[in-house]
């Protein structure tokens, strides 16, 4: 008996008995609860398989309990127990089952033991121990167990999303007044929050236990943390919701506000001061760790007001010294899910990362002896690096070296993948506008908001570009320049590349910058994203032994001053030292008057800045980052190092490679293992500086040193050297076995397929396929004669079955 026969004859009826199957009780067979990690093979991107459960036991439809992992008949049950554990780890469930469909064996989280069982629990004998184990009452329980809402375009929570909504609930009906959850950035923060204000506004759960709904306050320190909730994930609340803005309402139950709005400064007392300091039962505070947690924070006091409220905060970043304030405030989280746990999955989008350098970077900027910027101001001795750049000394041709390797990066992938530049300021980022305007002139005639500046200064034009820019369907704007407005509450589903042009000393910053690009749109076929980093600062924080989410790739690339790239080297960051630049706060420079944020470091103090116009600077290097399909690190050296390494792994000898490449099936086999080494043959060509070789022979070259042949001259010199085989056949058979070695030049090895090939001109001149094929006798000689053809073009030795021609 298999698996599949042992569920359907003894584990399902077991299960069935012991009541899974009764409503509102449920059991789901064979349960995909993971999309599958996306793996990126040059510049496309493919899905592995999700992982998936044999059986997952539901109490209620958003309340599972426990998973069961069947082995067939004749195994040991307890060989599923540790794939059970592991599943039910990942699902946050307290019960794991192993069976073999005579065997049952129970691992209870909430005691810690194991043991083996005469039949499953019950739905309800489940439920109790959970409920004893945790004390929940008859009210917690009536809202632990209200229904999520799942109608809507988000559908039904993911896994996470429903584990992060049971255990933020589970804490707060449990009394904890202070609860925090921990989630990557692009997993949806708002629709948990959402689900969370729903069950509870649906039970009437309430702070005093009266017989009301409860009031909710959802707070933010920018506009569009909070204008995207209210009008997007919170609109099922209808007439339930109040966007909070400049005076108190007291007669509804939901409600949106920011910081600015709610505080006091000089000239006006706190807003928020006009409501009872027990009006609000839960406050709901999204990107928890930008500054209200913070001891000397202004905005704490809104929160030290309403303290008699329970208080959720929501969180991207895991516990550093940046924001160790928001841990001491909320406590640690009740739930984490991480950005490398959301690759992993498949639910965020991987990534690859161009660490760029321009000589200036590279060697550091100094000017000439008594040299003057372009307003006259003598510019003081002394090399200048990269941190400098833009903030003490602003060059113009840096600014446009970058500008025009970007535009070359995008004509080699995509010129309409939208893409976010992250300028030092506002005024850095006007220059770069200017810069990718004229770099990108052609596409700006056509396109005038192809290039857009996105900061505090364009008020409401530049929040409709951003606008525009969100949407899925939209052509432009494509590319954003910005300085800090677009770090983090900006939800971009098919935004493609993440581009740093100034140093981000803070991983909180910097996590919340490349979240912009991890949402994944496979129906746009957004797969995975690039980070373009010309200022060091990927670097610095892929080093830091904390960072969670390690990028997919790493090459280094030599580009010259036109931004072709001249040599590709895989490089991955594997350096044990920590380079954590300086800290900020929490939420460094957030406790601002600005709502959209976008306030300059430093804007509002003297500094002095110089001005450099004219020269010229190359980029003199690249790297980008991968992981391999195990998610480790490739190790550092060059991707043709690489490649040949793993070629001389599949074959020793090219004698090898040759005998295993002349069989189509042999030869499909190791093109799929190299794939699955992240080698990419398009990619592989342009490296070796042959788009037009032939897939073997770059390998040959590469792993064995043999002369690179273009598909070409491997096809002149069979016609050459094996006269013989075209001279067996009639003339109009000779005529298409001579196009087809034509196509095979031009095109690649796939030429080769039959019948598909013959469909298409100039093939199909010939006539149908069965036509062509009495040229040759029959079906069968005419895929010989392909075959035999196809494995001559790799060898010198005629193959030793031959075509009889009667």
């Amino acid at each position: 008996m298999n698996e599949a026969d042992t569920c359907r004859l003894h584990v399902t009826p077991a299960l069935q008995a012991a009541g899974w199957e009764r409503p509102p009780h449920s059991l789901a067979e064979q349960h995909t609860f993971t999309d599958g990690r996306i793996l990126i093979r040059g510049s496309k991107g493919r899905r592995l398989p999700g992982k998936r459960a044999d059986y997952l036991l539901r109490y209620r439809r958003d309340f599972p309990l426990a998973v069961v992992e069947a082995k067939q008949y004749d195994l040991p049950a307890a060989q599923g127990m540790e794939q059970a554990k592991e599943y039910a780890r990942i699902l946050g469930l307290s019960f794991a089952y192993a069976t073999n469909g005579r065997e049952i064996i129970e691992y209870d989280f909430l005691e810690g033991t194991e043991r083996p069982l005469p039949a499953y629990p019950s739905p309800d004998e489940l439920w109790d121990r959970l409920r004893t184990k945790n004390s929940l009452s008859d009210a917690a329980t009536k809202a632990l167990l209200t229904p999520s809402h799942h109608s809507g375009s988000d559908g039904s929570p993911r896994y996470y999303q429903e584990t992060a909504v049971n255990r933020a609930l589970e804490a707060i009906l449990g009394g904890t007044p202070r609860v925090l959850i921990c989630l990557a950035t692009g997993t949806g923060k708002s629709f948990i929050a959402f689900q969370i204000a729903w069950k509870l506004w649906n039970a009437r759960w309430n702070r005093t236990g009266e017989y009301r709904k409860p009031r909710i306050l959802f707070l933010a320190d920018r506009t569009v943390l909070v204008d995207d909730p209210h009008d997007k994930a919170f609109t099922p609340l209808g007439s339930a919701r109040h966007r909070i803005a400049g005076k108190v309402e007291e007669g509804r139950e939901v409600y949106f506000a920011t910081y600015q709005t709610l505080a006091g400064d000089e000239n006006r007392p706190g807003l928020y001061r006009d409501y009872a300091r027990d009006f609000f039962d839960l406050i709901i505070v999204d990107e928890a760790h930008r500054g209200s947690a913070r001891d000397d924070s202004s905005w704490r006091a809104i929160l030290e007001y309403f303290k008699p409220a329970y208080q959720l905060g929501m969180t991207a970043t895991p516990k550093r010294d940046e924001n160790v304030n928001t841990y001491a405030y909320f406590g640690n989280p009740v739930y984490t899910y991480s950005l490398r746990q959301g690759i992993d999955d498949g639910f965020l989008a991987p990534y690859k990362v161009f660490r760029i350098k321009t000589a200036y970077d590279e060697f550091g900027w100094r000017p000439g002896k008594g040299m003057v910027d372009k307003f006259g101001k003598p510019i003081p001795e002394g090399t200048y690096n990269t941190k400098d750049f833009e903030r003490v000394v602003a060059l113009q041709a840096r600014t446009e070296a970058i500008a025009r390797h970007l535009t070359a990066f995008l004509k080699q992938t995509d010129r309409f993948a939208k893409t976010i530049v992250f300028c030092v300021d506002q005024e850095h980022a006007l220059a770069m506008r200017q810069a990718l305007i004229n770099e990108n002139a052609d596409l700006m005639k056509e396109h005038d908001d192809y290039v857009c500046r996105v900061t505090s200064e364009e008020g409401d034009v530049g929040r409709a570009h951003l606008s525009r820019f969100q949407e899925v369907d939209t052509k432009t704007p494509t590319i954003l320049t910005t300085s800090q407005m677009l770090t983090t509450g900006v939800n971009a589903p098919t935004c493609t590349n993440v581009v740093l042009v100034r140093v981000i000393e803070s991983m909180v910053e910097f996590k919340q910058i490349i979240g912009r690009g991890t949402r994944v749109r496979e129906d746009y076929n957004k797969l995975f994203f690039n980070i373009l980093d010309y200022a060091g600062s990927a670097s610095l924080r892929f080093q830091d032994k904390a960072f969670d989410g390690d990028p997919a790739e790493i090459t280094d690339v030599d580009v010259d001053g036109a931004g072709s790239t001249t040599s590709t080297t895989v490089q991955p960051s594997t350096s044990d030292d920590c380079a954590d630049g300086q800290p900020g706060g929490d939420g460094a420079g957030t406790d601002s008057t600005n709502d959209d944020d976008d306030a300059d470091e430093g804007q509002g103090t003297k500094r002095t800045k110089y001005y450099v116009e004219g020269g010229f600077v190359q980029v003199v290097s690249e790297m980008v980052q991968e992981l391999d399909a195990q998610g480790n690190v490739l190790r550092v050296m060059a991707l043709t190092d690489y490649t040949a390494e793993k070629v001389r792994t599949l074959a020793a000898t090219p004698e090898a490679l040759q005998d295993s490449w002349t069989d189509p099936l042999r030869r499909s086999d190791i093109v799929d293992k190299l794939a699955e080494r992240g080698i990419d043959f398009e990619d592989l060509a342009r490296v070796v500086g042959k788009t037009d070789a032939d897939p073997f022979d770059v390998l040959c070259h590469l792993a064995f040193d043999a002369p690179l042949l273009t598909r070409r001259e491997r096809a002149e010199r069979l016609k050459r050297k094996r006269p013989d085989f075209f001279d067996q056949f009639g003339p109009s058979a000779r005529g298409v076995l001579e196009e087809l070695l034509e196509k095979y030049a031009e095109h690649g090895i796939e030429q080769f397929k039959v019948p598909d090939t013959f469909l298409l001109p100039p093939l199909n001149r010939h006539g149908r396929v069965g036509e062509i094929a009495r040229l040759f006798g029959g079906g069968e000689r005419l895929k010989l004669a392909v075959r035999q053809m196809e494995s001559l073009l790799y060898t010198d030795s005629y193959l030793h079955s031959t075509i009889a021609l009667g």
